[in-house]
């Protein structure tokens, strides 16, 4: 059994946290297992205006660590014969007219090519819209409640002109995942909710992980997430805690906390949810930015190794997810912040992961900006 440290035990965390809320963060908890045993930690406030603490196994919006959730998911059905990594995905979702060079193991590298559906960000500066995503203004703010369905936002994403010849290069693609959940769907003929119970959150215990579809409750507890805009020259700031996910789909809805977050992590990192093989795949990463299948592929610096990470950003929630390739060091973390159209928090975001990798598992300046900034 581990041993809980409190915060006097790791001083060097709790200001590292500390420090995350004076950047601009309005309230973070994180959790580290390491050879020292179990620390938890939190740091600022649960909701403006008021003094209590985050809680330290409170609910937030993950973001995009839900695509390493929904490519486990994937990777099983593979394990289990259902559907070849290396088949074309339109042979299963005909009704796309998807390019039929377009392959499972694309979608879940982000080396399809189609275009991201929540906004396109060009090398030349450039932004060509998707749906009102967060980027979005008063426009997000109004339409925050409404319901997407993912056949919706890949028929969108699929009307805009691909990024990149499927396979030649990649591209960071929220469609990607959004496809994968219609493939489960498809070869599965069950939800990905259901699918999501069956082979990760049942065999794992993960009872306060959560696929929320449409629905915006948050179970409690919970810390609240704010975003800012701008009406009528006015700023005005939101409470954005409930909201409709489907906005974002597959993409980052699901809701969990730092203690499911690292069991899985750790579990999947330990081999308990795929064969070896299929782990290692997962785990082989693309030569341009590090990125396996559902995670990212990072060097920790001097003496800090590699780790497997995803990191995800949301309308005022966020989720950090690190390990060890063995799963015996993790550290995850929930935060929550004022969000707004100019992704403002982006760079503290940044600089935060970089600090808190350093911290704990002793490297460098690990972090890749694709994998720190929030996934909008």
């Amino acid at each position: 059994m581990s041993i809980t440290l409190t915060d006097q035990d790791r001083p060097e965390l709790q200001k590292a946290i500390e420090e995350m809320v004076e950047s601009g963060f309005t309230g973070v908890t994180m959790r580290v297992h390491d050879e020292r045993g179990e620390w938890v930690g939190s740091a600022g406030v649960r909701k403006l205006g008021e003094t209590a603490k985050p809680t330290t196994n409170g609910h937030v919006r993950i973001g995009s660590n839900t695509k390493t959730f929904t490519a486990t998911v994937v990777l099983q059905l593979v394990a289990e014969g259902t559907v070849g990594l290396d088949a074309p995905v339109a042979d299963h979702l005909p009704e796309f007219g998807l390019d039929p060079k377009i392959t499972v193991r694309m979608l879940l590298q982000h080396t399809s090519g189609v275009f991201n559906f929540t906004g396109e960000y060009y090398d030349d500066g450039t932004f060509a819209p998707g749906i009102p995503a967060t980027t979005a203004g008063r426009e997000w703010v109004d339409n925050r409640f409404k319901t997407y369905r993912p056949e919706e936002l890949v028929r969108l994403a699929l009307s805009k002109p691909a990024r990149l010849e499927p396979g030649t290069d990649w591209s960071y693609s929220n469609t990607n995942y959004v496809l994968a959940r219609l493939l489960i769907e498809k070869v599965t003929g069950r939800s990905l909710a259901e699918e999501m119970q069956r082979l990760i959150l049942g065999p794992l215990g993960l009872s306060d992980t959560v696929v929320p579809d449409t629905s915006p409750e948050i179970p409690e507890p919970h810390t609240h997430a704010y975003y800012r805009y701008e009406d009528v020259g006015r700023q005005k700031t939101v409470d954005v805690t409930r909201q409709n996910p489907s906005w974002i789909s597959t993409g980052g809805d699901m809701i969990s906390t730092t203690q499911d977050l690292r069991t899985f992590i750790s579990a999947l990192m330990r081999g308990k949810l795929l064969p070896a093989q299929l782990l290692a795949e997962m785990c082989k990463p693309h030569p341009k930015v590090g990125y396996g299948l559902g995670v990212f592929v990072q060097d920790a610096g001097e003496n800090g190794g590699t780790v497997i990470t995803h990191n995800g950003g949301t309308a005022g929630h966020g989720a950090l997810m690190y390990s060890t390739p063995d799963g015996s060091k993790t550290l995850t973390a929930a935060l929550n912040y004022v969000d707004d159209a100019a992704l403002s928090l982006a760079e503290a975001f940044q600089k935060a992961t970089q600090r808190l990798v350093k911290e704990v598992f002793g490297g460098g300046q690990a972090e890749s900006a694709d994998a720190a900034k929030p996934a909008q």
